[in-house]
């Protein structure tokens, strides 16, 4: 008989080990399923350790790679004299079918085909009940009844409660942990610091349990923009790197660690992609396996670099960031934001720099201007509850007239702040809005995010004016390079500003106001 554990297995305790210490020596007579039925008694083949999400790591919800549980697994099996196989699980989400695709993995990765004949699952989670339909017997472990599963009541302690209690510092001398922690747990704990790897994940105010900075980002359509603007975010970079350590914090899908690879000044560099949101680390990784990467001395690492430093401490040469800080202060807050530079400044050389190419807010964006709106066809009023699907919504926002969805963002942008307040002039024959510059620029930056509107409506690009960004990088001991510049991009004020609106510095619509700034190349040095 087998015994099937599926979980995702970042911690082991002494009770798995002792019930799975007797399970082998005297078989598992006297013991019953969570239905209280007796189970068969019959000796213990083997035991298979399905470790699922086992494509994450990193993440609040899954903090231990594979890897980490894997070798934690194979040493707390070591005294068992039991055959243990351990197999990944990847992560697919929640299905009805999940046990058997566990099943399937394990008959294909491990050619052992587990049957309710011959084998026994066992786990104390609400998934089990889709083992129990397959018609296998489910042994609680450290629940007794399905009553106890459903209510969360249990006759030991579950092995997440002990990862819970690593989060808090001093958890290595910690007399409950301790007393529950299987030993070859506890010794993989302290060599790989797994407790300051846990405590910094759960106390990110920025990264979901999934380790996704939003819930509502399409990141089809954002891996899309980045790259289609990567070459030209690299013409304007690239001139300002200096060889050596390179690292691209908010690297996304590795587009500017690959044009840098091409160019010969840094053929003997070194770069560290650093990537916070899960779904694009996997993406660099999976491009990394591809050779798409001309340097083989190219690495990657999910971190967050506001927590903390991600490079050592004085080692760099260059530090590229791009259209990252302004989701820092969007998800994060000011706090994060000025930690983020802090780390920054202590990471490099003292002959580094630190290259930040980001949209940017304008001067004197608290001053009153007027934004004429042109387009006059659509829905004036926007819709009080947009559907969460992005492809409804944006079907929606595309009836919206251009005063349509003034008010929408209005309406939607930065949830749970206060709305921003503006007045109607005039709305006809003209239509004329009064509003701060800053909230203007930002209404301009967004509006045709319809595609992904619910995820950029948490979004602030025009938090701070090139004036205001010196001012702080200086205070942090930043020298800011001559050729740090502001500018608007042709493009935007082509395509999607130009005979759309106008702004006007006159209540009158009389007199213009100039269009204002959407990037800033910020080259900063130590010295």
């Amino acid at each position: 008989m087998y015994l099937l554990i599926p979980g995702r297995h970042h911690a082991l305790t002494w009770y798995q080990y002792q019930y799975l210490y007797r399970f082998t020596h005297s078989g598992m007579n006297g013991s019953f399923d969570l239905d209280g039925r007796p189970l068969p008694d019959c000796p213990v083949d083997g035991a298979v350790f399905a470790v699922t999400s086992a494509n994450h790591g990193g993440t609040k919800r899954n903090p231990l790679p594979f890897v980490l549980r894997a070798m934690a697994i194979q040493d707390f099996a070591g005294e068992l004299e039991l055959p243990v196989w351990v197999i990944g699980i990847p992560d697919v989400g929640l299905r009805p079918d999940f046990a058997s695709f566990v099943l399937k993995t394990i008959r294909h990765e491990l050619g052992l085909s587990l049957t309710p004949e011959n084998t026994i699952a066992v786990g104390s989670t609400p998934v089990m009940r889709q083992y129990q339909s397959l018609g296998f017997f489910i042994w609680g472990a450290e629940a007794a009844t399905w009553a106890d599963v459903e209510s969360g009541t249990y006759r030991e302690v579950q092995p997440w409660s002990l990862i819970e209690k690593a989060a808090q510092p001093g958890w290595d001398k910690d007399a409950e942990l301790l007393m529950k922690l299987h030993p070859a747990c506890y010794k993989l704990w302290k060599q790989y610091r797994v407790g300051d790897r846990i405590r910094l994940l759960f106390s990110d105010p920025i990264v979901g349990s999934d380790g996704d900075l939003t819930e509502s980002r399409d990141y089809g359509a954002y891996v899309r923009q980045m790259d289609e603007i990567a070459v030209l975010k690299w013409q304007e970079t690239g001139p300002h790197v200096r060889p050596g350590l390179i690292g691209d914090i908010g690297c996304a899908v590795g587009s500017w660690i690959k044009l840098a690879n091409e160019d010969p000044r840094f053929s003997e560099s070194d770069f560290y992609g650093i990537e916070i949101a899960r779904p694009l680390y996997e993406i660099c990784q999976q491009r990394k396996i591809n050779g798409e990467f001309t340097n083989p001395n190219v690495w990657f690492a999910q971190r967050n670099a506001v927590t903390g430093l991600v490079f050592q401490a004085e080692r760099m040469n260059t530090i590229h960031t791009g259209s990252l800080t302004h989701e820092i202060e969007s998800y994060g807050g000011r706090n994060d934001l000025l930690a983020f530079i802090e780390n920054r400044k202590k990471e490099l050389d003292p002959l580094g720099v630190w290259i930040n190419r980001d949209v940017i807010g304008p001067q004197q964006g608290e001053e009153l201007i007027v934004l004429e709106l042109l387009n006059n066809q659509g829905r004036d009023e926007p819709y009080d509850d947009l559907p969460p699907d992005n492809s409804t919504a944006d079907s929606l926002l595309q009836k919206l007239s251009l005063l349509g969805l003034w008010r929408q963002f209005i309406q939607d942008w930065r949830p749970g702040e206060p709305r921003e307040e503006y007045r109607v002039l005039q709305h006809t024959p003209r239509i004329l809005v009064m509003a701060r510059r800053r909230v203007v620029a930002e209404f301009l930056l967004h509006k045709d995010y319809t595609d992904n509107w619910r995820s950029e409506m948490h979004e602030t690009f025009c938090f701070w004016s090139f004036t205001e960004w010196l001012q702080h990088l200086e205070k942090a001991g930043f020298k800011v390079q001559p050729e740090s510049r502001v500018w608007t991009n042709p493009w935007i004020l082509e395509n999607r500003w130009m005979n759309k609106v106008r702004l006007w510095k006159s209540e009158d619509g009389s007199v213009a106001e100039p269009w204002p700034p959407t990037t800033m190349l910020l080259v900063a040095g130590v010295r």
